[in-house]
């Protein structure tokens, strides 16, 4: 091969590759919003995950992401490992689709969809036409590319040494370990898969060898994933997992299936005798759907051994156990007095929990070698949303009941309890921001002034003494205790001024780091916040302790 031919097949394949994302991003684009609410619609059931699986990769062509966008789902908590290994199955199939289309000669025809398509995505003003154009120009791509990966490797069949190389990889073993690395190597298993394809038409690999090389191809496809997961959450981590794991049992299955009964192949070689093209891509789509169909019923199995590769951690079993209600699981039903009781013993314990993170999220900020408590923080701020969402819908519920008759105070009191839980979950919101406050500094390596931590740590100090008061408050009824709260908050707000008042004298001696100044300006806001809710929530039912009414009103 000469250099010439050599830049040829390099260019064919970035052209097909560039084919490749301009057509997922015009599909995208096309599709709006449609196809993130169809991914999240599939939960229900596995078979209707594999379909989505299936139905969103044909759409994007491309199994990277598709498994890139539940990696997204797992790793922000919409959607868990077992609803999304059915996704996981079905983009694989989907995946093959790409295949199926390259086996069609079109090259002859790449030049005028190309022109087609970049006339309609840069001359047409509206938006989904653009996009279309865009779909129809990356189809045109990834066909010329083909076509130039195709001239590119022609010569190749006539070169002695080349032909030999191919034909030495025989061991079925070792075609599969260099169709995974060739796959990595590319970061597109469509993209391997058709070279293997133009190497089969033109002569240099027989079937039986690309048959191999494609369940590699598989298995190296999920390289993007892994990366991709590397700035995820353990579940994140596990989703990426989950997604090799199937893979190398794919694997391990269709090698088995061809050792014992060989015959398959010569099957899938009798549909279409004359294109080897399309015999590789039937083969790559049927064994997709055999070893969903053959793994899919163990795919619980799957998930719990992606738990015993990456643990639980305790912080994460606690956030999973909190993410429920209960108290309220069937508080529409019950009689209004009960109702609010356990209402508001929901609202206590997501008080709790708030308190709780707004605590490990200071000593994260504090503490440098905390460094693994503001994962946790972001966590269970998750699950604080969660409990917040489900608790107001549950307090919806029981506030328009038609088959009781409520009282205009327990009405009154649900519409507190609303504010209350809104007022916790901000508390929740705030310690997520310290969180980042703290990520700032270090990955600027910026510190605070000791003067200025020291005002800042006191200013934390005094703000979780009186979250801690507040919410004592709100779950005894001790409404004495508001005269302590009142001081507590004085206290706050005279630290918050002293600490802004100190930090503005030493920016104007040039003592701060402008950096750390902005932090410090925002969380000492923010704690402030934090007071603030707080104080809301301790005063929320104080009106009924004036008049007694609301003792009367929970007999």
């Amino acid at each position: 091969m000469t250099h010439i031919e050599f830049f040829l097949l390099l260019g064919g394949v970035g052209l097909f590759l560039q084919g490749m994302t301009i057509m997922s991003s015009g599909l995208q684009n096309a599709a709006g919003e449609n196809l993130q609410g169809i991914l999240e619609g599939a939960t229900k059931s596995k078979i209707r995950a594999v379909l989505v699986g299936i139905l969103i990769t044909i759409c994007i062509q491309s199994s990277s992401a598709t498994d890139v966008m539940v990696i997204g789902f797992v790793n922000s908590g919409f959607m868990t490992l077992y609803q999304a290994i059915g996704v996981i199955m079905g983009a694989n199939i989907g995946t093959t689709i790409t295949a199926q289309i390259t086996a069609f000669s079109l090259g002859d025809y790449a030049p005028l969809i190309l022109f087609i398509g970049a006339v309609l995505s840069i001359f047409m003003k509206k938006q989904f036409i653009k996009s279309v154009g865009q779909v129809i120009m990356g189809f045109g791509m990834l066909f010329q590319g083909i076509t130039l990966m195709k001239q590119a490797i022609a010569p190749l069949a006539q070169m002695p040494e080349f032909a030999a190389l191919l034909t030495s990889l025989t061991n079925p073993f070792l075609l599969v370990l260099f169709g995974i690395a060739f796959t990595a190597l590319l970061q597109s298993s469509s993209s391997s898969i058709v070279i293997f394809q133009s190497f089969a038409a033109i002569g240099l690999l027989p079937y039986r060898s690309v048959v191999y090389l494609a369940i590699g191809a598989a298995v190296g496809s999920v390289t993007p994933n892994l990366l991709a997961s590397l700035t995820t959450n353990r579940d994140g981590k596990r989703s990426a997992l989950l997604n090799l794991c199937f893979n190398l049992f794919r694997a391990a299955l269709l090698m088995t299936l061809i050792f014992v009964v060989p015959q398959i192949l010569d099957f899938i070689q009798s549909l279409s005798p004359s294109d080897v093209a399309r015999q590789v891509a039937n083969t790559h789509t049927l064994f997709a759907i055999i070893a969903v169909v053959v793994i899919l019923p163990f795919s619980d199995l799957i998930v719990k051994l992606t738990y015993k590769i990456l643990p639980q951690l305790e912080e994460e079993i606690m956030a999973k156990e909190d993410k429920k209600l209960l108290y309220m699981e069937a508080a529409e039903t019950v009689p209004p007095v009960l109702a609010l009781k356990q209402s508001k013993a929901e609202l206590v314990r997501l008080g709790e929990i708030s308190l709780s993170n707004l605590e490990r999220a200071v000593q994260y900020f504090f503490n440098p070698e905390a460094d693994k408590e503001g994962e946790v923080v972001n966590k269970i701020e998750k699950t604080i949303d969660w409990l917040d969402a489900h608790i107001v819908d549950k307090l919806v519920q029981i506030g328009t009941r038609t088959d009781i008759v409520m009282t205009e105070h327990q009405a009154d009191q649900i519409h507190r309890f609303t504010l209350i839980s809104a007022d916790i979950e901000r508390i929740g919101d705030y310690a997520q921001n310290i969180v980042e406050y703290a990520d700032t500094l270090r990955n600027s390596k910026v510190e605070l002034s000791d003067q200025g931590r020291h005002d800042l740590m006191m200013l934390a100090d005094f703000v979780v003494q009186e979250v801690t008061l507040c919410l004592e408050v709100f779950k005894t009824n001790d409404f004495e205790g508001l005269k302590q709260a009142n001081e507590a908050e004085d206290a706050v707000d005279a630290q918050k001024l002293k600490l802004l008042d100190d930090h503005v004298k030493r920016m104007m001696k040039n003592e701060c780091n402008p950096l750390a100044g902005i932090v410090v300006t925002d969380m000492a806001n923010d704690l402030e916040k934090c007071a603030d809710h707080a104080l809301q929530v301790a005063y929320a039912l104080s009106a009924y302790h004036d008049e007694d009414e609301f003792y009367r009103s929970q007999r």
